[in-house]
Formats: structure tokens, C-alpha cells, sequence
């Protein structure tokens, strides 16, 4: 695996893999195992794989936790090149926001509730840099969690609606023996805490059956709230029945669905969401 840090690197390396099919895998480091699912799906679609690590610090709020986002530079390496990726990318705040940096790529509509409305700005964030990176490296196809749901569709309408060639690719989710949804975050649980979160997972499946029991939706969504509470979250932002496509709130099944959440345990905010068979 070929690792570089400038831009004039960058374009090096990728003179080098031109004409062989790319595929790119974004991520802010601290990789677990749902990254590298990222990787080996990318490696089935693409003759080459390139990953990114930059914490980006335009996606973090004010109060939210830039400065101990875990970083292990060494590491990610290491699982990157045993998982197989050719090209690592890892570049300098001021390679993504130079000096006098002024545009900022915003998604209207799909960014506005849930996740935008708990996190103002976010999506923002995330929307300026993934494009900056799509941009850069010009992959054929880049790969994202459906763990970050709301995520994954930001950047599939901002690609679509800039006519960025690129196809975006979610991939399912990967969690712990319990049901715990992998997440850099998780390392911030401690023992009892990492406990009491599997009822996010639990609470989502039990939703969901309800739902297809034909329970009704307010009442469900109202008593999975309840449980959350009672395993021990202390804030919860929120916990949804959504359109999968449109993400608006549904109050009766209809369609593609998907039940979203937020909540947190201890100082951990945790986001999951599941599918919810059509209807």
C-alpha cells in the first residue's frame, strides 16, 4: 500500500492507477471492522482501492469532541494494508482548507431534520468535504456505512445534484456479537455503559416487529423511547419510523422504511437504525 500525504503525491499515485477502475472508502480513522467490510466491498467492485483519514474538523460543533476523537494513525495503516488497500491518503487540514477556503457545499431538505437538526451544521461538513475528496481522488465508485443512514443520503442527492461521476455505495452495518453498531464512538463506553447500550439495537428490533405486527406507529415509537430510558440513555434526540428515501417521518407504514435513532449513554452520543420490511 502506497501512502502519501500532499496533493502533488496524491496525483502521482493516482497517475499511476489510471485506466485500472478506482474505488474510494473516505473515513476519519479509528477503524474497526465495518470499515474494512468497506474494503473488501470495494475490493469486489474495483481493481484498486484507495482510503482517506482526515478527521475533518468541519463537521464537528463547537461543543462536540474534535479534540479526543481517537486517532491511531500507525494502526489504521497497518489494517488498511493487511485488508488489501492500495492507496492511502492522508492529508493535512490545510491540503482540504487552504488558507482563504470560502465555499461550503450544503444539502437542502434531506440534511434538515433528525441528525441536522441535533448537530447544526453537520451535514454541511460533511457534504464540503466528501466532495472535496470525490473531487481529488475522481473515483468510479466510493463506499459508505448505512450505520450513518442520513449520512449516506446527504451524499448520494450532493453527488447526484453536482453530476459528480461516481457511484455512492452503502454498505449494511456491522456490529458486535450483542448487536452494538461498530463506531469509532464505542471506545468511549466503559464497561457498564457499553452494557446498557445494546438496548438501542434490542429497541430498534423490537420496533420493528411491533411495526410489522401491525402495532401502531406513535404508540411503538413512544414505548421504545420508554425502554431506552429505563436501560439508562439519558437524552434521547430522537427515534423515528422514516421513508428510506426521503427520510421524512412516517406515522403508518408505507413503502421502504427504516427506523433511525439517537441517543446517549454516559457522555456517548450512539446513532443505529434498521430496516423495516415494505409494506
Amino acid at each position: 500500500m502506497q501512502t502519501v500525504r500532499s496533493r502533488e503525491q496524491l496525483a502521482q499515485a493516482l497517475a499511476r492507477l489510471s485506466g485500472t477502475g478506482l474505488a474510494l472508502v473516505p473515513t476519519m480513522g479509528a477503524l474497526h471492522a465495518g470499515h474494512l467490510k468497506l474494503i473488501a466491498e470495494a475490493k469486489q467492485r474495483s481493481a484498486a482501492v484507495a482510503a482517506t483519514i482526515f478527521v475533518n474538523p468541519l463537521q464537528f460543533g463547537a461543543s462536540e469532541d474534535l479534540g479526543h476523537y481517537p486517532r491511531q494513525e500507525a494502526e489504521d495503516s497497518r489494517l488498511l494494508n493487511a485488508a488489501g488497500c492500495d492507496l492511502l491518503w492522508l492529508p493535512a487540514a490545510e491540503d482540504i482548507y487552504p488558507d482563504g477556503f470560502a465555499t461550503t457545499v450544503s444539502v437542502a431538505g434531506i440534511a434538515d431534520r433528525w441528525e441536522g437538526e441535533a448537530r447544526p451544521g453537520h451535514f454541511d461538513g460533511v457534504a464540503t468535504v466528501v466532495a472535496k475528496l470525490l473531487v481529488a481522488v475522481q473515483p468510479d465508485v466510493a463506499l459508505f456505512g448505512e450505520k450513518d443512514f442520513q449520512q449516506l443520503a446527504v451524499i448520494r442527492q450532493m453527488a447526484t445534484d453536482l453530476g459528480l461521476p461516481v457511484e455512492i455505495v452503502g454498505v449494511g452495518t456491522v456490529r458486535d456479537k450483542n448487536g452494538l453498531a461498530l463506531s469509532s464512538r464505542n471506545a468511549y463506553l466503559s464497561a457498564v455503559e457499553r452494557g446498557q447500550a445494546i438496548a438501542l439495537p434490542q429497541t430498534l428490533i423490537w420496533a420493528r416487529d411491533q411495526i410489522g405486527q401491525g402495532a401502531d406507529v406513535r404508540i411503538t415509537l413512544a414505548e421504545a423511547k420508554h425502554k431506552l430510558v429505563e436501560a439508562g440513555f439519558l437524552k434521547i434526540d430522537y427515534l423515528a419510523l422514516v421513508d428510506a428515501v426521503t427520510l421524512e417521518p412516517l406515522d403508518r407504514p408505507s413503502g421502504t422504511m427504516r427506523l433511525i435513532a439517537a441517543a446517549t449513554i454516559g457522555a456517548t452520543r450512539l446513532i443505529d437504525n434498521l430496516a423495516v420490511p415494505a409494506h
